[in-house]
């Protein structure tokens, strides 16, 4: 029957449709089966074949997966696994060129020399092995296939310059992962593809990357075993590989296998190397481009025709020479490697018996290392499979239930996960033997659906290692011009197509940080793109945004809620500040200029309420002459001017000037000049920035703590700044100049000649305590002088009987009397500390405040004092001599003061007023 076959060989290159041809044969018989020289390639064929036919008639057997239907039809195997004598009506073997490998090689050969099927064979490989078919398998017809694309050299690239759909080749997982991890941050991500992985996992990187969500694939040699993928150009990293035994170069018809790839269909396309990898020399180049390559002159051969009468003896069999000189003996395989290293354990001898248990023991020793251990470790295991089989006829459940146990867990990196679906190969493969375990069908289905989870968590650790799923989603839509959609959630983040790519603040993006410098680009990109809609919309809640909303900052920032949307800038007057909005390019200049108009509104409506007296006093046209002089300084000085600095232009002020003043909240203080109102902590902030703004600071003073009496007085703060803060430095402290005046008002009460003490009002005022005060005073003017005494205590004294009739209300509180107190016990006094104060000024040279020069004095001394008190002159001047002997205040008489002493220093702050009380009395 295998004579009336009908055999063909379709050769050609890669690219030509040998593959979809095979099918399209297999289908057209009633039974079929098709070798294919991958477990990826396998379970492809097999998808397309149950789209064609439904599940129910195709069967997919590999090593480590069986899916057969009861009514199967269609058989769908790794060349390693096709079935032998079902009389398929059809059968093909695909990539036949492997006949010439050193590892597999034995297996294709025999699959050549032997699988027939009962109406039509198809080999498909490479036009190199038409001599080898030719000379091995009589009555064989060829049929040439060519190129359906041009497939041509590019040279060399950088992976930073490699066109989009490309895939990289590498010889090693490492060599792999360093590409791919380049790619990530060059590129947005790579699809990787090895032969070591999954079916599912390979299927969902390769879907990544037909999809487009990443448009470069770094793969193994595994690509040029018939994988159809959308490939552009195929770049190698290198051309030198390890083939189990040695590194060596690769030869040109593998280069050739591997470049084919490049060019879908009809599509041109190009090889190239990148990285490392020198060029290829031109013969090479030319033998790729034309797919002319030296045929193959030796297959690799392994006997069929074993003989299990013993170890020895089956030994002697697998490495029998053929006398055929296309054949030769392939290299030492790992399975006779395993047989020869168990067939020396004498526990293992011991249970061979006769040619069942060697051949028991043969098929142990076929199951592959898919973990790559030691070849040690790798026997032992063999040794125990083989002692359970020979022993117990199957696997024991609860030992197998354990080792599965260890590996069904999908936490850890890419390479603890690749072991562990490594591991559970070895224990898929075990399961899809015929008589291994007890429960076939639990075990199938528990090995498939741990590796199923341990293939999809190795894809998510390689997608989240590799691919930069944000940079590639957004590169495939502007790629495809479609419209992104954006989304900015409350606290500002901002997301493309679901990706996190930055936060807009205000009007301005922020990108994300963690992005490379070529990732960056198309991140801004994508996101401006999407961005413009929501800047529209952003400016106009902006602009219908109220007051409430804004805020400045003490360093002439504008704020809108937690966002800078812009800065203040120094305009042609200080309370006509201008803004700066903060506003991206990208925005445009219709946002641009609605977001300044908006600003401009805000801090001018801040201005004209926080200053509304200031700005009222500038307005009012009812201020003439010195008056309307004076409002100018005053507007000019923002609200607050010492008095020493305008002492001349106070003293020609007349009432009636002074009295239009006050009608706008002036107050003429001993020591500043002010509007009270303008004092608040609100326009105090104002205050400061307008003026830093007018003055060019680049960096402006912070407004003080609100509620505070007194702050410290530092030394590298300027005078200035205190003024405009609303306080007045004395000492260690500076004090706030409204609560200065008012300890002015009480100084004002005592005889500052003669010594006074502090009133617990004048504390309280301050918020001093007696040592701090005194410091204060002495910043004033003063001279503070330190004493001791026993301490005396206010004591009520004992209620009287009430006389008859009268009433029994007790003593009022400021009748009560002083009386000292009863010594203690120990009979020393308590003591206290006090301090008495005098009016002592320091000279002008060591005064901290500059005081520009003194002007000169005109009149006689009579009308400079009333020109002090802003009287006009002869004003207030006493009608001839004080009669008696009148008592100031504290007691002292100014008639013992002797006549030199009789002028008062004018540079006491207090000077007029106890001048125009001496005239009075």
């Amino acid at each position: 029957m295998a004579a009336e076959t009908r055999i063909t060989a379709v050769l050609g290159p890669t690219n030509t449709g040998k593959t979809h041809y095979a099918i399209e044969r297999m289908l057209a018989h009633r039974t079929g089966v098709i070798g294919l020289p991958l477990r990826l390639l396998a379970r492809e064929v097999y998808d397309r074949i149950v789209a064609a036919r439904g599940p129910s008639v195709v069967a997919l057997v590999t090593g480590e997966e069986r899916i057969v239907p009861e009514r199967v039809q269609y058989w769908v195997c790794t060349v390693e696994a096709m079935p032998e004598g079902i009389g398929a009506d059809f059968v093909a073997v695909d990539e036949i060129q492997l006949c010439a490998d050193p590892e597999r090689g034995h297996v294709f050969t025999d699959r050549l020399l032997r699988a027939r099927g009962l109406h039509e064979t198809l080999f498909l490989g490479s036009d190199t092995m038409r001599g080898a078919i030719a000379a091995l398998v009589p009555r064989v017809q060829f049929v040439r296939r060519d190129r359906f694309s041009e497939l041509s050299w590019s040279g060399s690239k950088k992976i930073s310059r490699m066109p989009g759909r490309s895939a990289i080749v590498g010889f090693s997982v490492e060599n792999v992962y360093a590409i791919a991890e380049l790619l990530r941050r060059q590129k947005g991500g790579a699809a990787v593809v090895m032969g070591a992985l999954s079916p599912r996992t390979r299927n969902a990187q390769v879907e990544m990357y037909q999809n487009g969500d990443v448009d470069y694939l770094v793969a193994t040699d595994a690509i040029g075993m018939g994988l159809n993928l959308d490939i552009g150009h195929v770049a190698f990293s290198s051309t030198a590989k390890f083939d189990g035994r040695r590194i060596r170069a690769l030869f040109p018809h593998e280069i050739g296998q591997i470049a084919g790839r490049a060019g879908r269909h009809l599509s041109p396309g190009s090889f190239g190397v990148t990285g490392e990898a020198g060029p290829l020399s031109p013969e090479v180049v030319e033998a790729v481009e034309n797919h002319r390559f030296s045929p193959i002159q030796r297959l690799n051969w392994r006997s069929a025709d074993l003989d299990f009468g013993s170890t020895d003896r089956l030994i002697a069999s697998l490495e029998a020479s053929s006398d055929d000189p296309w054949l030769q003996r392939g290299r030492e395989a790992d399975d006779v490697v395993a047989l020869k290293t168990l067939a020396e354990l004498p526990d293992i001898r011991s249970r061979l018996s006769g040619p069942r248990d060697v051949k028991l023991l043969w098929d142990a020793c076929r199951i592959p290392d898919f973990r790559s251990i030691s070849p040690h470790e790798h026997s032992t295991l063999l040794a125990r499979i083989f002692g359970f089989l020979h022993d117990q006829g199957h696997v024991p459940d609860d030992w197998l239930a354990a080792q599965i146990a260890r590996i069904d867990r999908t936490e850890g990196d890419i390479d603890t996960l690749s072991k562990r679906l490594a591991y559970i190969r070895t224990w898929t493969y075990v399961a899809q033997r015929k008589g291994w375990v007890a429960d076939e069908s639990h075990w199938r289905g528990r090995t498939r659906e741990v590796e199923d989870r341990l293939s999809d968590a190795l894809h998510g650790a390689l997608t989240a290692r590799f691919v930069d799923r944000r940079t590639s989603v957004l590169m495939r839509r502007l790629k495809q011009k479609e419209a992104l959609v954006a989304e900015v959630n409350d606290k500002g983040e901002v997301t493309v197509e679901g990706e996190f790519v930055g936060r807009l603040e205000g009007f301005r993006f922020r990108q994300d940080g963690s992005a490379s410098p070529e990732e960056a680009k198309t991140l801004r990109q994508a996101a401006v793109q999407a961005l413009r809609p929501e800047f529209h919309l952003r400016a106009d809640r902006f602009y219908n945004a109220p007051d409430t909303e804004f805020d400045f900052t003490e360093q002439g920032g504008l704020m809108w809620g937690s966002s800078a949307v812009g800065k203040l800038v120094a305009g042609a007057d200080a309370l006509k500040p201008q803004v700066e909005a903060f506003v991206d390019e990208e925005a445009g200049p219709d946002v641009a200029e609605k977001v300044r108009r908006r600003l401009q509104h805000f801090i001018d409506r801040k201005v004209a309420a926080l200053f509304e007296p200031l700005l009222a006093m500038q307005r009012d046209e009812t201020l003439t002459g010195l008056a309307r002089g004076f409002a100018f300084r005053l507007v000019e000085a923002l609200g607050v001017l010492p008095r020493e600095s305008v002492a001349s232009e106070v003293k020609e002020l007349d009432q009636e000037a002074r009295g239009a003043l006050r009608k706008h909240g002036v107050r003429f203080g001993q020591y500043t000049i002010f509007l009270p109102a303008l004092l608040k902590p609100a326009p105090t902030r104002l205050r400061l920035v307008v003026w830093s703004l007018a003055n060019g600071l680049s960096e402006f003073p912070e407004s003080p703590p609100p509620g505070l009496v007194t702050i410290p007085n530092l030394p590298d703060v300027p005078m200035e700044h205190y003024t405009l803060s609303g306080y007045r430095p004395a000492g260690a402290r500076a004090i706030r100049i409204d609560m200065l005046e008012r300890l002015a008002d009480l100084l004002r009460t005592k005889d500052s000649r003669a010594g006074f003490e502090a009133t617990a009002d004048m504390l309280s005022i301050t918020g001093m305590t007696l040592d701090q005060f005194a410091d204060l005073m002495g910043g004033l003017g003063y001279k503070a002088e330190k004493g001791e005494r026993e301490k005396v205590k206010a004591v009520a004294p004992e209620p009287a009987e009430p006389a008859e009739g009268k009433s029994s209300n007790p003593i009022p509180e400021e009748e009560s009397v002083l009386r000292q107190a009863e010594p203690e016990a120990s009979g020393e006094p308590e003591m206290e500390v006090f301090y008495t104060f005098t009016w002592a000024p320091r000279p002008r040279a060591e005064r901290r405040e500059p005081r520009g020069e003194r002007p000169e004095r005109k009149g006689k001394p009579g009308e400079r004092r009333e020109r002090a008190e802003g009287k006009p002159r002869g004003e207030g001047k006493p009608k001839g001599k004080p009669k008696g002997r009148p008592q100031d205040r504290g007691g002292k008489s100014f008639e013992a003061r002797p006549p030199k002493k009789e002028r008062i220093d004018p540079d006491n702050p207090f000077a007029a007023a106890l001048m125009g009380l001496r005239d009075k009395i």
